[in-house]
């Protein structure tokens, strides 16, 4: 199995150019069953993830030739609505087909997904969102079957108890060739459902409100939608605000290209409280790290707040700053796993519930360490950059599912990694 080694103490310098946004490309992939003509999509990150989805629609008898970071998926040949547990249970973003298999077909088996082990992340609020439509959801077997009425998913009010993305993308997904008007209510307003909406508009479905927490989907009635141009995915903003923490981590200034400012600056926000500058030209930032960084308090929440999914980045960086920071993970009950493996190189973190306190010590040592989740990954690879020594991470297949070439990336920052076997 691959592991990184990493020799870290070391300076970085250079430009790192930002990749397809992942959690952006999966939702747009599932989208591309709505139509039934060929689908071309531009910019996908070359990762696991996009690999492991395209290859679950070829097994529903789509045709696909994905090269790299451009895919042309025909999901007209589509023979199958049944998404099997093989592939669903090893990404937990293959529910995102339920929607849209549902909605063109009128019914779908999709297996109970699988994924990151960061807590309970139940799928309750996509089933009842298609039910408000008019589906009827039966769970057996480990399989969520659903049936839509005769005539196809009606025009719905759907109201989310709580903020949920997967719940929003299934939901926008399904009412795109719904009968009616469907008015999504405490809708999710990250950068990936933007996209998702803008896709569905270029589709031929009218949507309004988008970007903000109402949005009103006009349903094609059963029409297919069709895509002339090429579908672009957005520059992955999580992949971003990593490589700024390397930055910061290291005290060194880098540069990233193909950024979106405005889907980063929570992080901008609080990589500038710690003391970091930065210069910023349209898509592209640098990170001007201080001699001395700032200890900082960090709650997650629901964007455009701080992501969940820079928590273990940030993390990392606290282990070196004089003082202590306090980080509170609002989102996910289990998300603090990679805590342990940070104290094996020499991290000072005490954990009361949902809290985390740093406190900062004068260098960290490289060690045998091991990723437990995507996230928790990237903060073991931040934290050996900048250890004294050699560290090794272990289960680097989560990093594979969701960082496209990140030790090409590293390398070419003049950073020491190794990936071995």
């Amino acid at each position: 199995m691959d592991y990184f080694e990493i020799t870290g103490n070391k300076p970085l310098r250079g430009t790192v150019p930002i990749s397809g946004a992942k959690n952006a490309a999966l939702p747009v992939i599932a989208a591309t069953l709505l139509s039934d003509q060929p689908v071309e999509l531009a910019h996908l990150p070359n990762v696991v993830d996009i690999r492991t989805l395209l290859t679950l629609l070829e097994r529903l008898g789509a045709t696909v030739t994905h090269r790299e970071t451009e895919a042309r998926i025909d999901p007209g040949p589509i023979t199958s609505t049944k998404a099997v547990y093989e592939i669903v249970a090893q990404m937990r973003a293959s529910i995102l087909v339920l929607g849209p298999l549902l909605t063109r077909f009128g019914e779908c088996e999709v297996s109970l997904p699988g994924g990151c082990a960061i807590g309970q992340r139940p799928i309750d609020l996509h089933l009842k969102a298609l039910e408000a439509m008019g589906a009827q959801i039966e769970i057996k077997m480990g399989y969520v079957r659903a049936v839509a009425p005769r005539g196809g998913l009606q025009g719905a009010r759907i109201v989310f108890d709580k903020i949920t993305v997967g719940g929003t993308e299934n939901a926008l997904m399904a009412a795109a060739m719904a009968h009616g008007e469907t008015r999504i209510i405490n809708a999710a307003r990250e950068p990936e459902i933007v996209q998702l909406c803008e896709m569905l508009v270029q589709g031929g479905v009218a949507i309004d409100g988008i970007g903000t927490g109402t949005l009103t989907v006009h349903g094609t009635g059963g029409r297919t939608l069709h895509w002339e141009e090429p579908v672009t995915i957005i520059p992955d903003r999580i992949e971003a605000g990593t490589y700024l923490c390397a930055g910061a981590i290291t005290h060194s200034t880098i540069t990233l290209e193909r950024v979106v400012i405005e889907h980063i600056q929570a992080m901008i926000d609080k990589l500038e409280a710690m003391g970091c500058r930065f210069e910023i030209q349209a898509n592209r930032i640098t990170i001007v790290p201080p001699e001395r960084l700032l200890p900082v308090n960090i709650v997650t929440t629901e964007y455009p707040g701080f992501p969940t999914d820079m928590q273990a980045q940030f993390m990392a960086v606290a282990t070196l700053i004089e003082g202590e920071s306090l980080i509170e993970e609002r989102l996910f009950e289990n998300r603090f796993m990679h805590v342990s493996e940070l104290k094996r190189l020499g991290a000072d973190i005490s954990l009361k519930g949902n809290v985390a306190a740093i406190k900062g010590v004068e260098a960290l040592y490289g060690a045998e360490v091991m990723a437990t989740d995507l996230r928790a990954s990237s903060a073991l690879v931040l934290a050996a950059l900048a250890a004294r020594g050699t560290t090794r991470i272990r289960r680097i297949y989560h990093l594979d599912r969701g960082y496209d070439d990140l030790e090409g990336k590293l390398s070419a920052l003049g950073a020491e990694v190794i990936r071995k076997r």
